[in-house]
């Protein structure tokens, strides 16, 4: 079983149940030889804090003497680990020598006996170079394999056809199994092809359930991690800690260098704390000193990625990372050729937005920014536009001058031509516009503010050009006629809930702070609404109603079993497993309607999943009620 702890986006720290204890995702699971091993399992335990290791039940199986010991006392007794086991079934021998003398059913079967922690199917790699219809009929012998045994692990196979990757994931899915490996990406990453591994790994996504934990086969190099995390893979395996090693080969976030060409490493494991002494060793010392600090270096980037999770900052941190190679610049371009799909995912809001160059502005939260903007966004009735150029944070602060003198004598409305494309000063606020910070200097898209001319039909328009604008708003003596509090109220509603006008209809009262920002919204005396950290809502009871009388089902519902009820009307959170329908334009920190299955409303809360991953999961938090 997989629980989720925390999201961003598709990147997960979850808790992965075996039989052997829980693993903490994303992971790295070392590969040991049980017929080399350089550093042994209760090292990696004790020293480098592995909690799951992965070895090859063909390489056991082969060998009379591993395969006795492994069939009396198990694979954990022969490895000497007392942790998770993952076996893998010999694809990979299959592939690169064509030895293999084992069905599907004799490995899955000797693998079970062994007591494998996590058992994997004989699968057909399919690598890269490999012509469609063959890839196809690979895939097609892959899903007859999987649905004639009874593996833990399913391996999506579909060489570099998304839709074959898709279709392959498609169908495992519908399989009993609690792991999905992403298979025949090796050659791809020896070769550096990492924008094709990016449409690899989201292809797969595509088709696989949430639920069940991805596991990125043969990805041992950290500088891949955070890439391959962020698209959703939660356990990596390595061997090339060893194989460069045996190489004098040492590895890093950034790359890979040879330990004779270097003289200053900046590097603070402590394998490297006397790095003079290294060069020094004999052969065998040194390829398990180089293999000691691969591993640390390793573990240390896992580290790092969890953490950039847990403060919502992964995005930052891969940008950063890819600008470590070229070929990683490409695999950064082509992730935002796939921010429709991520956008699904993607949390409303986090505590920053921090601008790393042009790529950041392909994230899915500027797609979705833009997009509820034309789509949502009611512009208030206003005779002039004015648009501002980029400035510091709030632009309502800003601008404040200039803002009060226009609307002192016309009736204006104002809009700031930032990075995020045209932005109505109400969301200056709001994520993740409020909660950006963007150099004064990066060049705005001009066209997207023609568009939104276009779009909203303002009859003038006007650049802020300091003394010259005030000069040109003679002509105009029309006084402002719109209230710029309940304009604000009601565009970050909309942006929020949709379309939802009626949710103000009746005497409106805002309760603002000692500075003048907006807290809290009254509707006929009813308390409805708050304001968040991040400008967004939270949902009072009171608009919970209203929106409910108002919005269609399913829209902004998360529909809950008869089992479920009392608790949540006692204020206990939703979970996963009794969820039974959702709106599938929830996103991950929506405010939520929680009902039953009568579209009664029962409970109003903060989403912490998506459609699919509430519908997927049976354990975790889908909702916390307020």
């Amino acid at each position: 079983m997989f629980e989720l702890k925390e999201m961003d986006g598709l990147a997960r720290i979850g808790k992965f149940y075996t039989k052997h204890g829980v693993v903490e995702t994303p992971a790295l699971l070392p590969v040991i030889n049980p017929n080399y091993m350089l550093i042994s399992p209760n090292e990696m335990k004790e020293k480098f804090k592995a909690e799951m290791l992965i070895t090859n039940s063909y390489i056991i199986y082969k060998k009379n003497e591993l395969r006795e010991k492994a069939l009396k006392n198990g694979v954990h007794s022969l490895l000497g680990f007392d942790g998770p086991v993952m076996t893998d079934s010999g694809s990979f021998q299959m592939y690169v020598y064509g030895d293999v003398e084992i069905e599907n059913r004799e490995i899955v079967d000797f693998q079970k006996k062994i007591g494998s922690d996590v058992s994997t199917i004989l699968d057909i790699i399919s690598p890269p170079d490999r012509k469609y219809e063959d890839a196809k009929k690979d895939v097609e012998e892959t899903i007859k394999r999987a649905k004639e045994v009874e593996a833990d692990a399913l391996t999506v196979q579909g060489s570099v056809y998304p839709d074959l990757r898709e279709y392959c994931a498609t169908e495992l899915s519908k399989l009993d199994c609690i792991l999905h490996p992403v298979g025949s990406v090796v050659p791809l990453m020896e070769k550096y092809r990492f924008s094709e591994l990016v449409d690899v790994i989201v292809s797969s996504k595509k088709g696989l359930i949430p639920s069940r934990p991805v596991h990125l086969f043969g990805c041992g190099h950290p500088m891949i991690f955070p890439v391959a995390v962020l698209l959703g893979c939660d356990l990596f395996d390595s061997s090339s800690y060893a194989k460069y090693a045996r190489h004098n080969r040492m590895m890093f976030p950034d790359g890979t260098k040879n330990v004779d060409e270097m003289k200053y490493p900046a590097c603070p494991c402590p394998g490297c704390s006397n790095f003079d002494e290294i060069k020094e060793m004999n052969e065998n010392e040194k390829t398990r000193k180089i293999a000691e600090h691969n591993l640390y270096v390793s573990f240390s980037e896992i580290k790092k990625i969890k953490q950039a999770v847990h403060e919502g900052g992964l995005w930052e941190m891969v940008e950063e990372r890819c600008r470590a190679h070229p070929f990683l610049l490409s695999a950064l371009k082509k992730i935002g050729e796939h921010k429709e799909f991520l956008e699904r995912f993607e949390p409303v809001s986090r505590k920053s937005f921090f601008y790393t160059g042009k790529a950041s502005l392909s994230r899915p939260i500027v797609y979705r920014f833009r997009k509820r903007i034309f789509e949502r966004y009611e512009k208030p009735e206003a005779d002039i536009l004015v648009v501002l150029p980029e400035s510091e944070r709030p632009y309502s602060k800003t601008y404040h001058d200039v803002i009060k003198k226009i609307s002192e004598k016309v009736n204006a409305h104002f809009v700031v031509n930032s990075v995020f494309g045209p932005v109505p000063v109400e969301f200056d606020e709001m994520y993740p516009v409020g909660q950006s910070v963007v150099p004064m200097d990066v060049e705005c898209e001009k066209d997207l503010v023609k568009e939104y001319v276009k779009t909203f039909d303002y009859p003038n328009v006007l650049f802020w050009e300091n003394e010259k604008t005030f000069e040109k708003l003679e002509s105009f003596k029309k006084k402002s006629s719109f209230n710029a509090d309940v304009q604000k109220i009601k565009s970050v509603a909309f942006y929020q809930f949709g379309k939802c006008p009626d949710l103000f209809k009746g005497k409106i009262k805002l309760v603002k702070s000692k500075n003048g920002k907006i807290r809290n919204v009254f509707v006929d005396g009813e308390h409805i609404l708050s304001v968040r950290n991040d400008g967004f809502f939270t949902l009072k009871m009171g608009g919970a109603k209203k929106l409910h009388s108002i919005l269609e089902y399913p829209k902004m519902r998360v529909a809950v079993n008869d089992d479920a009820v009392a608790f949540i009307m006692e204020g206990k959170n939703v979970f996963s497993k009794f969820v039974v329908e959702c709106d599938p334009e929830i996103r991950p920190k929506d405010e939520v309607l929680i009902v039953d299955k009568n579209d009664i409303l029962i409970g109003v809360g903060r989403a912490t999943m998506n459609r699919e991953e509430m519908l997927s999961f049976k354990k975790g938090i889908a909702v916390k009620v307020r």
